[in-house]
């Protein structure tokens, strides 16, 4: 299934409607099942989803490498992605709705173990942030034929080395923890550079990610930002080609 699809609309505009021809996003309910076990369903873009499963049991604390994962595959009506573990995993107990975009699940809760604060060791200038963010905007290729949909990237402070883009801004994240799981690409810095506005689930799956930095275009919440300075984390709102505000651990830009 493809991450867009044509229609007609109706343009209003001055001197009255006009019909067009436009790309719309595509979204579709996605079933994960577990050991044969079903979870949930996602409401996701149909790309990449076998990232979107794996990377969704990473942020939640279920797996911790890819050794774990013994098989992973999409069924072929593209409607549900069965995920086989090398060992048994129970499955939580309730699922909480996530902040805002299409209403995501998760399982952590306040209690649930946090990642542990990474060691300063990447330093960005002003220069540098600001150039990650115009190559955030090259990186949206979906964007760019329909809009709404979210985009976020990998970076090692110099280069964007995976980019993912989903109607969920926590899939975003899901789906890029996938791809360095199932690709194998883990950066000793790493920098995530996103459109979504970060909310605390945000800034959990950043955690897990293991994150030194995350960019956002909007702003993040008050617990976000509680989390970030908890997690080392610098976070950074607003972040434009020019300007952007600094909410946490501001010593790591130059």
């Amino acid at each position: 299934m493809t991450p867009s699809r044509p229609i007609q609309l109706y343009r209003f505009q001055p001197g009255g409607l006009q019909p067009i021809h436009a790309e719309i996003v595509t979204e579709i309910p996605v079933d994960l099942t577990v050991n044969g076990e079903s979870w949930l369903t996602f409401m996701c873009t149909p790309q990449q989803l076998e990232a979107l499963a794996a990377g969704f049991l990473y942020t939640e604390d279920i797996i911790t490498e890819s050794a774990e994962i013994a098989d992973v595959r999409l069924c072929e009506h593209g409607d549900n992605v069965d995920i086989w573990l090398t060992h048994a995993v129970e499955k939580p107990s309730a699922w909480t709705r996530t902040s805002g975009c299409t209403g995501g699940q998760t399982g952590v809760t306040a209690n649930s173990p946090k990642p542990a604060p990474r060691q300063i060791s990447l330093v960005l200038s002003p220069e540098k942030i600001t150039q990650l963010v115009a190559r955030l905007f090259e990186a949206q290729e979906i964007y760019k034929e329909t809009g709404g949909i979210h985009t976020t990237a990998l970076s090692d402070g110099e280069n964007v080395l995976l980019s993912v883009e989903d109607i969920g801004r926590h899939n975003t994240l899901d789906k890029l923890a996938g791809r360095m799981l199932l690709e194998n690409v883990w950066p000793e810095k790493r920098v995530l550079i996103t459109t979504g506005r970060i909310s605390s689930e945000m800034m959990q799956k950043a955690g897990r990610i293991g994150a030194e930095f995350v960019i956002s275009r909007t702003s993040p919440t008050s617990q976000s930002v509680e989390l970030a300075e908890e997690f080392g984390i610098t976070l950074i709102g607003y972040a434009r080609r020019d300007r952007f505000n600094i909410y946490s651990h501001p010593e790591r830009i130059q």
